[in-house]
Parts: C-alpha cells; sequence; structure tokens
C-alpha cells in the first residue's frame, strides 16, 4: 500500500467478516493522493474478498482525518504535480467505488473529521463519532470549495441552512451536535468507537439499521422554491460581506446545481469549479497565507537550537491602561498569575475596572459563564510599588510612550525582579537599546508588541536586540502560543516590523489629500480594496495624539523620507483629536458612527498653505487603481527596507504582519506576496516616476531597484536573489 514515507491506508479482517480500514499519514491523516489511491485500492480488495462481510473507515492514532493534503495543492497550482482530471476523486473513487458498494460501510470518527476527511465520512453509509470530535468542511478558508462531494452531501445530511452556515463561515460542529444534526448516526466514547461501528456495519446489513446513501437522501432538502430563497439569502449576505469573494459564490451555485438538476450532476459542477479555483489568484493567497502562519516561529539560530521553553507562571504588567489592562486581560484568560502596577489608586482601579469589562463583553456574549468570570478575574493582583515582583517570571512594561519614563522603569525592575525574569516592553516604536539603556540586563530584555485592543488582536511582534538570548526569545514564544497569539520575530528599530512598514500608509494619504485628492473617497476605495478601515478612519480611531507621538518617532529617524503635513496637528489644537472627542477627519454620533465632515475643508487648506502645496487636478480625479498604488506602493518599499536590513527574517512574516496587525486582506496574500502579484518592475517604475515628481518620499529604495533590474520576486530569499545576482 506504498511506501513507509507516503500516506497509504491499511486493511484488517476480523473475525466477524468486517474489515477496518485505515487511514495512515501522520499527524492528522491529511488526504494525500497516496492515500486516495490506497483507499481505493482498499475497498476494492475488501469488495473482492469473500471474508469481508461489511467495512469500518477510521484514521490511526485516534485522528480520523484532518482533510486534504494541503501541500499537495501548492504542487498543483506551481505545476509540478499533476493534478487528477476532474471527478477522478470525488465521482470515480468516492461515490462509484465507495458509496456505492455492495457491501456497507461506517465511518468511526475520533478527533477530527474536517473538509476531506468530512465529505469521505459522508461517503459512508453511516457515522459514528466520539462527542468532542471536530466535523467541518472549511474549505473556503483556502479559497476553495469543498471538492470531494460536500456540497451535495451535507445539506442532504443537515438541510440547507446549517449546510451553508458550515461551508461559508467555515464553522465546525462537535460530534453531540453533529449527532442532534442527524450528520452522525450515534456518538460514543473513543474506547466503544470501532467496536460500535463494526455491530452497526453488520446491522445495516442484517437491515437492522438503515443502508443510506447521503447523495440520494431527500427528507432534509426543502422544496425547490423555499430552497431558491434561503439560496438568494446567502447570495445577499455574501455580497455585502465579502464583495471582492467569488468562491462562496460558486460554492452556493454548485449547491442549487445540485437541487435543481439532481445530485450526480452537482458533483460534477463541483468538481469542475473546484479545479477553476485551485488556479485563482484568492486560492493562492490563502493558501500562502496558511503556510506563512505555520512558518512565523520557526527563526533560524534561535528556533532550531533544541532549547526548551522555561515555564512562565506569574506575569507582572506594568501601567494599566487601554494596552496594559488589555494585556493583562490576554494572560488571564490563560491562566496566568499577573500582578497589574500603576502609579496611584485611582489609575490602578481603573485599569483593573477595564479588564473587568473585557471579561464583562464576554460574559455578555455568552463566550464565558459568571462562574468563569470570577475565577478568571481571582488571577488578577492589583499593586502600587514593585515589591510583589520578587518572584515574576516575566513583566509586560505598558506605560505611555516616553524614553525617560521607561529607563526608569527597567532600572526599577532589575532591581526588583529575580534574575531569571524576562524583561519585556510593550512599546510600538522605541528603540529596546535605548530603553535598557541604563540596566546591564540587555540580555532578558526584549519587545513583546502587542497590538490594541490587545486581548483580541492576534499579532504579537517579539522584538529582539543584538544582546537579547535566544533562550528568552523561546520563552516569549512559548507564551505568545500559550495565549493564542501569532508571534512574529523581527529586529530591533525604530517602529518595529509592522508600525515601521505601515507608517507611510497615512503619510501617503496626507500627501493625496494636501494635493487635492478627497479624504473619504480615500478612506472608500482602500476600503473596498479590503482594508478594515482607510488611512483617515484609522487615524481617528488610533486617535491624534498616539498618531503625532509615533509620527514624531519615525520623523526623527528617517527625516529623508517622510512626508511632512501639519494637518493632524493643525485639527488637534481644534480640540479635535479623533474619534473619542467625538470629531476628528469625520464626525461621530453617540452610537460611534463615522459621518464626513463639511468643515474639514478649513484645516486641509491651512495645512496645505503651510505646506506650500496647491491642488494639483491630476489628484483631484485620480482612478480607484492609483489611489491604491499611492497608498500602498510605499508601504511596500518600507517593507522592502525591512527585510534588506534583516528586521524581519522573511518577506512571509511581513505578509503575516500586514494581515494581522493592520488587517490587509488575506485574501491578498499579504504586503509582499500581492506586490509580487504587480511585479517588482512596475512598483518601482511607478514609485521612480513618481519621486522625480513629488521628491523623497516615494524613492524606490536600493533593494527594490535591484530586485526590479534582475527581475527577482521580491519575497524571494536573500541567497536566492545574490545567486541570481
Amino acid at each position: 500500500m506504498g511506501s513507509k514515507n507516503k500516506g497509504r491506508t491499511m486493511i484488517e479482517v476480523g473475525a466477524d467478516g468486517v474489515a477496518v480500514i485505515t487511514i495512515i499519514n501522520p499527524p492528522v491523516n491529511s488526504l494525500s493522493l497516496d492515500v486516495l489511491q490506497s483507499l481505493k485500492e482498499s475497498y476494492e480488495e475488501a469488495l473482492r474478498r469473500d471474508d469481508v462481510k461489511a467495512i469500518v473507515l477510521t484514521g490511526a492514532n485516534g485522528k480520523f482525518s484532518g482533510g486534504f493534503d494541503i501541500t499537495a495543492f501548492g504542487g498543483i497550482q506551481a505545476g509540478n504535480v499533476e493534478q487528477p482530471k476532474p471527478g477522478y476523486i470525488s465521482v470515480e473513487i468516492l461515490s462509484d467505488t465507495l458509496e456505492a458498494a455492495r457491501k456497507p460501510s461506517v465511518a468511526a470518527i475520533d478527533s477530527l473529521a474536517l473538509g476531506g476527511g468530512l465529505e469521505i465520512s459522508m461517503v459512508c453509509h453511516a457515522r459514528i463519532s466520539t462527542p468532542t470530535a471536530q466535523l467541518g468542511l472549511p474549505e473556503l478558508q483556502l479559497g476553495l470549495i469543498p471538492g470531494f462531494g460536500g456540497t451535495q452531501r451535507l445539506p442532504r445530511l443537515v438541510g440547507l441552512t446549517k449546510s451553508l452556515e458550515m461551508m461559508l463561515r467555515s464553522k465546525p460542529v462537535k460530534g453531540e451536535e453533529a449527532h442532534g444534526l442527524g450528520l452522525v448516526d450515534a456518538v460514543v466514547s473513543s474506547d466503544e468507537l470501532i467496536n460500535t461501528a463494526r455491530r452497526w456495519a453488520l446491522d445495516i446489513l442484517a437491515r437492522r439499521k438503515p443502508w443510506v446513501a447521503s447523495l440520494y437522501k431527500t427528507d432534509k432538502i426543502e422544496a425547490l422554491g423555499e430552497a431558491r430563497e434561503i439560496l438568494n439569502f446567502a447570495r445577499e449576505q455574501v455580497r455585502k460581506q465579502a464583495p471582492n469573494l467569488k468562491h462562496p459564490l460558486v460554492c452556493i451555485d454548485v449547491i442549487e446545481e445540485g437541487i435543481v438538476a439532481g445530485p450526480k450532476a452537482g458533483l460534477w459542477k463541483e468538481a469542475e469549479a473546484f479545479q477553476g479555483l485551485l488556479k485563482s489568484d484568492t486560492c493562492k493567497s490563502l493558501i500562502h497565507i496558511f503556510f506563512a502562519l505555520r512558518g512565523t516561529s520557526k527563526v533560524p539560530g534561535i528556533t532550531d537550537r533544541g532549547l526548551v521553553p522555561k515555564e512562565v507562571k506569574k506575569v507582572a504588567v506594568v501601567g494599566g491602561g487601554l494596552m496594559g489592562s488589555g494585556i493583562a486581560t490576554a494572560l488571564i484568560l490563560s491562566n496566568y498569575t499577573v500582578i497589574l502596577k500603576e502609579v496611584n489608586e485611582k489609575f490602578l482601579e481603573a485599569g483593573i475596572s477595564r479588564v473587568k469589562a473585557n471579561l464583562q463583553s464576554r460574559v455578555k456574549k455568552g463566550k464565558m459563564t459568571q462562574e468563569k468570570f470570577e475565577k478568571t478575574i481571582s488571577l488578577l493582583k492589583g499593586v502600587l510599588d514593585y515589591e510583589r515582583f520578587r518572584d515574576v517570571d516575566m513583566v509586560i512594561e505598558a506605560a505611555i510612550e516616553d524614553v525617560s519614563l521607561k529607563q526608569q522603569i527597567f532600572a526599577d525592575l532589575e532591581k526588583y525582579c529575580p534574575p531569571h525574569c524576562i524583561l519585556a516592553s510593550n512599546t510600538s516604536t522605541i528603540d529596546l537599546n535605548l530603553i535598557g539603556e541604563k540596566t546591564k540586563s540587555q540580555d532578558r530584555i526584549v519587545g513583546a508588541h502587542f497590538f490594541s485592543p490587545a486581548h483580541i488582536m492576534p499579532l504579537l511582534e517579539i522584538v529582539r536586540t543584538k544582546q537579547t538570548s535566544p533562550r528568552i526569545i523561546v520563552d516569549l514564544l512559548d507564551v505568545g502560543k500559550k495565549i493564542k497569539k501569532t508571534p512574529i520575530i523581527v529586529g530591533n528599530c525604530t517602529g518595529f516590523a509592522v508600525n515601521r512598514m505601515f507608517f507611510p500608509y497615512t503619510q501617503a494619504g496626507l500627501f493625496l489629500v494636501e494635493h487635492g485628492s478627497d479624504v473619504y473617497q480615500i478612506d472608500q476605495v482602500i476600503t473596498k480594496f479590503g482594508m478594515p478601515v482607510g488611512p483617515f478612519r484609522l487615524a481617528d480611531l488610533v486617535g491624534f495624539g498616539v498618531a503625532i507621538a509615533t509620527g514624531m518617532q519615525l520623523v526623527e529617524n528617517f527625516p529623508e523620507r517622510t512626508y511632512k503635513s501639519m494637518l493632524i496637528p493643525i485639527m488637534q489644537e481644534d480640540n479635535r483629536a479623533g474619534e473619542t472627542t467625538g470629531k476628528g477627519f469625520y464626525l461621530y454620533d453617540n452610537k460611534r458612527k463615522a459621518n464626513p465632515d463639511p468643515e474639514l475643508n478649513k484645516y486641509i487648506e491651512k495645512s496645505r498653505s503651510i505646506s506650500g502645496v496647491a491642488v494639483d487636478p491630476k489628484f483631484v480625479k485620480l482612478s480607484e487603481e492609483e489611489i491604491v498604488e499611492m497608498i500602498f506602493f510605499p508601504v511596500v518599499n518600507e517593507a522592502c527596507r525591512v527585510l534588506a536590513e534583516g528586521i524581519a527574517v522573511k518577506a512571509a512574516d511581513l505578509d503575516i504582519a500586514a494581515v494581522m496587525g493592520m488587517g490587509f486582506p488575506p485574501y491578498r496574500g499579504g504586503i509582499m506576496f500581492w506586490a509580487d502579484s504587480l511585479g517588482s518592475k512596475y512598483i518601482y517604475s511607478r514609485l521612480d516616476k513618481w519621486s522625480k515628481m513629488y521628491g523623497e518620499f516615494f524613492k524606490p529604495c536600493a533593494f527594490l531597484a535591484e530586485r526590479a533590474a534582475n527581475g527577482t520576486p521580491l519575497s524571494a530569499p536573500m541567497e536566492l536573489a545574490k545567486s541570481r545576482l
């Protein structure tokens, strides 16, 4: 059944006449082409053998199957792996061999049956599951649709509405719920699973249990008119929520085909649509993000040394403001004991209240019980001095962005904390060497930069200096994983990766506005591109105080390439500081709804006169494409500098930083992946032209110029680019 290294299946026939076919492809028994071919052969053997009466299908090591092997998609997309002909798997193997078999089969599901794993189980004539097994079809997260018959069988087993939710939202269900829905026929413990499935298969053979081909079930499918209404409502929702995505609509069309023209026609349409989507830019982008996410915690010279993370039990957070309270929330939610320090009772009380409010919002949404709330908040203790820091394993400083204040805090931490304690700063822009200048503990100083709100945003930038010990980074990576963050490890510089890479985002917006573009049109175009908010709505959200403080750090460090506009300071002088004050670039009503402000023009005219800029008619009429390019190409340019300076280990880390730190649309693959889809030569030529017309802000960096000259992708590894030179 294939070599030891390849995925395979194994067949064992018991004295009861039941053949147990086991999928073996660690770690999650993914369905590679080898496994599927072997599955077909095992089934054919079971059908040929006279000593086999019925079949049980299961997965090795307590896992049914995590779905199709995603690494194979990359090979098919690159043309390195031959793609099976349409319908070979879903029709020839699954429908015509497994489902149409003369002997009944039962799927025994433990742990997980996701994607192709669930689809294969739905081909069996019954399914037995453990109560906590996860069953779902998450293919849409990869820009695809279920390709092994899932679009046809799931609606016939659980009904149209629930199947649409499971597919369009990639929402799995647990075994217990699956039983209630009719997706599985019984729920038993892991110990009982195989024996129950064996008995069930023999009962089907003896007609004591129904012999059901899921593909031809009709009792859960609504009448055609009602089904069309449900599908049309789903289409409307998709167009509203994901206007740039085609594959959810394709999924709905394929489901409809099966209802209108019959399930076999649906299977063929699914097979054809799947092959088309596999070659789409959206699918390539989302598969890139899938692998990039899994690669962020692999850092040469750090994570390949075999260092075992030391257990962090108690964490102190200095500062109970918005960031500090968010960080404390994230930590106690993952069962860490937390000490929260503030400078006085009033601030401390406010900090603890913020943490309580964060947890209460979970209680309101039904994500946490009151009992769990009490238990979680009991892990938090407030203090006004450093005495309780003597036994902490890690400190995260989250004070305001003031260099001398942070230096004083770190000098105090060195005095009070034990020698093994990790000393982390949540600074978003200040150089860590400067923060730790007055200490002798540079080897344990590290950046732990969370994004606001810290208990919700998934990214954690781990910033290392030249002195930071690899052990400290490994320990912090472990904490990041435990508090469910995606860590990226970056080098030390002003702004680190995310803020440094995206500082031109708002500056490019200010440049366009001073030259005649409309604030609200820019925001509209950028959100249409896929960003959660445009640069001006973002400035309002962050608040002008933070925007100016961060901007000053970057202007001081990169004076030659910042666009200096006085628009935000002028507005702040007039008591406009963003959403918190009810007005910034937008006016906010009491429900925090943003509305355009007709008074904005007077501030823009004033800032134009200070900058000495006149309205250029070209900028009044910019196309959507030009707005996107003028906002994002300076970001790509800065990302290239971040790579060239070794601040980021690889381009894929910057893609994750852009998606998780700034909300760059994942279906575009991240900032560098998107840039490569346009080509380094094109981006260079546009920036070069603009820099000659409008100055240094747009000047392409040496890294970009070099890649463009050689036609090398921006994301190609450094060595590869050099070898091409």
